[in-house]
């Protein structure tokens, strides 16, 4: 077998969703356990031909595509089956087969309609590796559109009380915003002499200004229903509320990242002039979201929308990060995605192992639990302390990196920049008072006789010790050693931000400030700033 022409990425996206077709001929007791080992087993073999592929195919030093692949589908348009990973994909194609692996693991208590869970399961990460991969307008929209009918299902199907009205929301606000996709891909498509739905083709078009602001408006509102960007994030809070562990885990560690990697891809890197504009307003709106977030998050008593705002929180740093047009703060952006991605699928999974137990939600019901959960207590302890950022964990690395890449980016005034910097340190300094105060009221508040006496308060089982121990391993190593990941992608994200920058006149001839600018003193910027 010739290795080097080995259709990798292409394998990865049709081995689990051929996997899922053949569930429904696999015979089964009725108790759905043999379903479990096999979707576990499909999970682990396709995560592994990533590791191997990334292993053995992917250049860090290559800031362009690799592992391409393209296929003939409808010529007349210039419409193909196109993949490719490059450094902006190949993590968060990575981070999606180690999440959607582990969240099978943890689907194991699922015993309603087993057969149907698992099907659901394979699809969606099967058509999440997709969206990251796939270098076509078109299929990109597809494969957006495709992966939301298995988590309107899991919602609808296996959620909590409201279920479906939390499943109608979330279809309501993903598949209305995503028109805006669709729109902006025929108009940059049919815009000029070519007919091109290939990303490489799109991103050297010339357009117009007027255009690029139009079709990029029309973006950051898909992609900011996906990330999600307050206003735009309503629908969030219900779906985590009604949600189970395992699509908790998918929403929070994969979906989220959907936008935030759009955002990037196609905003930044097909319309760097619009960017330019707009760049100011992702800064505001991404401090907004720490703020607001934050604040709603500190007011919540349910605990599934408490962790859920606090995602929305954590996601401001992203948007912050893309508007800074600095390589570090760029860098920081990629890194907050990973890292929440792993540090919220943790925390939504020690949501459901505690629900599992206590049957409620609410703060108030809880309540001294710790002196019978010692070692969930403490898996919830590390697990808060990645997400309020605590040195030596990823949250750490990734909002500090945002933070120098911000203060230090000569495309803005040292008033804009200190005012934002003052404004989003406010997040961060009410993170750890709500999260700390949860966890005083989960495990050491006073204690509810009522639910210690009715409820079996077990500790937690070696599966679930496990699962947290594989999303642990990854947070704190990136905590201590950053470079494990950001190596994977510096390369692709300096080229984007060279991109950002020369579309801005005043920075086009200037490289992005290095790190170190951020303690020599804000009076550096010397160059004329885009937002006053």
């Amino acid at each position: 077998m010739d290795l080097a022409n080995f259709p990798w990425l292409t394998t990865t996206i049709l081995f689990p969703i051929v996997g899922a077709l053949l569930i429904p001929f696999i015979p089964d007791k009725g108790d759905g356990k043999t379903i479990k080992w096999y979707a576990l087993t499909i999970g682990l073999i396709d995560f592994i031909i990533l590791v191997y592929a990334f292993y053995t195919r992917y250049d860090f030093a290559n800031p362009d595509l690799q592992l391409v692949e393209s296929y003939p589908w409808v010529p007349q348009i210039d419409l193909n089956w196109s993949v490719g990973a490059d450094g902006l994909s190949m993590p968060l194609i990575l981070l999606t087969g180690f999440i959607s692996t582990l969240a099978v693991l943890a689907s194991w208590p699922v015993t309603l309609k087993p057969r149907l869970f698992y099907f659901l399961i394979l699809s969606m990460y099967g058509g999440q590796i997709a969206v990251f991969a796939v270098q076509d307008m078109l299929l990109f929209f597809l494969t957006w559109e495709l992966e939301l009918i298995p988590v309107y299902l899991l919602l609808s199907i296996w959620g909590g009380k409201k279920r479906q009205y939390a499943a109608t929301k979330f279809i309501l606000y993903t598949a209305g915003s995503s028109l805006f996709i669709l729109v902006g891909a025929f108009a940059m498509a049919f815009y000029g002499d070519t007919i091109t739905f290939d990303f490489t083709a799109l991103a050297a078009k010339n357009y117009a200004i007027g255009f690029q602001l139009l079709v990029y408006a029309g973006f950051l509102v898909a992609y900011g229903v996906k990330l999600p960007i307050v206003p735009l994030h309503t629908w969030l809070p219900d779906a985590h509320g009604e949600a189970t562990a395992p699509v908790h885990m998918l929403l929070a560690g994969i979906l989220l990242k959907m936008g935030g990697y759009a955002l990037i891809r196609m905003n930044a890197g097909f319309l760097p002039e619009a960017h330019a504009q707009f760049a100011p307003v992702l800064v505001i709106l991404g401090i907004i979201n720490i703020i607001y977030a934050a604040l709603t998050s500190f007011a919540q008593r349910n605990l599934k929308r408490k962790i859920a705002y606090s995602s929305i929180s954590h996601m401001g740093f992203v948007l912050i990060g893309i508007g800074s047009f600095t390589d570090i703060g760029m860098s920081g952006a990629m890194l907050q995605m990973i890292s929440h991605g792993l540090i919220g699928a943790s925390l939504f999974f020690l949501v459901g192992a505690t629900y599992d137990r206590t049957h409620t939600l609410m703060l108030d019901e809880m309540g001294g639990v710790g002196k019978h959960m010692k070692k969930l207590f403490a898996m919830w302890v590390t697990c808060s302390m990645a997400s309020l950022a605590l040195p030596g964990m990823s949250g750490f690395v990734a909002e500090l990196m945002v933070f120098v890449g911000f203060a230090t980016s000569d495309a803005y005034s040292v008033t804009f920049r200190l005012v934002g910097v003052i404004l989003a340190a406010v997040g961060v300094v009410l993170t750890p008072i709500y999260l700390l105060s949860m966890l005083r009221e989960i495990f050491y508040g006073p204690e509810n006789k009522e639910l210690s006496e009715s409820q079996n308060l077990v500790d937690a089982e070696p599966r679930e010790i496990y699962i947290i121990a594989c999303l642990l391993v990854p947070i704190i190593g990136m905590g201590f050693y950053p470079k494990i990941v950001t190596q994977i992608y510096d390369a692709t994200a300096g080229k984007i931000t060279d991109r950002l920058r020369g579309a801005v006149p005043s920075l086009a001839d200037h490289p992005s400030p290095a790190p170190s600018s951020f303690f020599e003193g804000l009076e550096l910027a010397q160059a004329p700033a885009i937002a006053d």
